[in-house]
């Protein structure tokens, strides 16, 4: 019988400092009634200096290997999966050092870049491990530091982003337990690859052998486009999975969209016919922490007890690339830490 991935673990952590709609609205002329009303979001975490994203990943691991019960030892892990926009370098991936801080030296460790589809693209290529046999436990942590690539001046960037971090053990198991990983759906279109980017940095810039233009070292987006390609693309690939793995979407306990705008999360729910009280919102207290996100939003609702055991939940994400996907699991009797 073919291995399946069950979630085991769960973690996240998200750094000290809270930065309020009003701490922002005197930066940026701005008030507290319009970032809520146009986000959902009313406060966010934002990394003290010094703090890098692999901090941040090796927090939320660590505890996503207590709650798993896993000794943090060489051995005890075989693969490390890291889904993030902001690597601590560009080169080395940021992975290995995790992995190595956490005491996991030896397993496989790598980065993956799907932006805010980040943590779904990692989830499967570590499932996909486990089903080959390649891996019996893999760590898959989302981790950003996004309040590094924001640019000063951009007060529609500014108000959403934040910072944290947020982890889940995979362990080989059967497909009938509790935190089974059921299917996933994937996509891509890299022909709106400028809608989400950020434009300087990377070999394309440096190639051209001129200077970048002023703000292009920061993280620029098309809101419009967002908003609808983001609606769009999670409500059609989370039906395309359903679809494939005989799911109804009555049957659904809880959906868990990436944590983008609550407006984006009401418009999918209502588009798959998932009543608004299934679907998970945290975004108000820490903003759109991209590939964190849905891990974040899955701790918080294991610990406010939102989630039941066997329940049949539903991840959906979209990013930059532009990159969306989608994955299907019953819910684990798990603790996060």
């Amino acid at each position: 019988m073919p291995l399946t991935a069950v979630l085991t673990g769960l973690g996240a952590y998200l750094p000290p400092r809270r930065v309020s709609n009003e701490e922002l609205a005197d930066r940026f002329d701005t008030t507290d009634e319009w970032i809520t009303s146009r986000t959902g979001i009313r406060s966010r975490r934002w990394a003290d200096p010094g703090t890098s994203t692999g901090d941040l990943a090796v927090e939320a691991g660590h505890r996503a290997l207590k709650s798993a019960g896993v000794d943090p030892e060489p051995g005890a892990v075989d693969l490390v999966v890291l889904a993030t926009t902001t690597p601590d370098h560009l080169c080395p991936a940021t992975a290995p050092d995790v992995a190595a801080r956490l005491g996991l030296v030896g397993a496989a460790a790598f980065d993956i870049s799907a932006v805010c589809s980040g943590f779904v693209y990692a989830l499967e290529t570590a499932a996909n491990a486990i089903g080959t046999g390649r891996a019996k436990t893999a760590l898959v942590i989302g981790a950003e530091t996004y309040s590094t690539i924001l640019n000063p001046a951009d007060r529609t960037t500014s108000v959403i982003f934040g910072d944290g971090a947020g982890a889940v053990v995979l362990t080989a198991g059967d497909a009938d337990l509790p935190g089974a990983l059921h299917g996933f759906e994937l996509g891509s279109d890299g022909t709106q690859k400028d809608v989400i980017c950020i434009p300087a940095g990377g070999s394309r810039q440096r190639a051209a052998l001129t200077e970048p233009a002023p703000g292009d070292e920061y993280f620029a987006m098309e809101g419009r486009k967002v908003f609808l390609s983001a609606v769009q693309r999670m409500s059609e690939s989370s039906t395309a999975l359903l679809d494939r793995i005989g799911w109804p979407v009555e049957s659904l306990g809880h959906l868990v969209g990436h944590q983008a705008n609550v407006r984006i999360l009401r418009a999918v729910a209502e588009q798959l016919g998932v009543p608004a009280e299934r679907a998970v919102v945290n975004l108000d207290q820490v903003g759109n922490t991209s590939a964190a996100s849905i891990p974040i939003a899955l701790a918080d609702a294991a610990a406010s007890d939102s989630l039941t055991v066997g329940e049949r939940v539903l991840l959906t994400a979209f990013g930059g690339g532009l990159t969306w996907g989608s994955a299907a699991l019953t819910w684990p009797d798990v603790v996060p830490a």
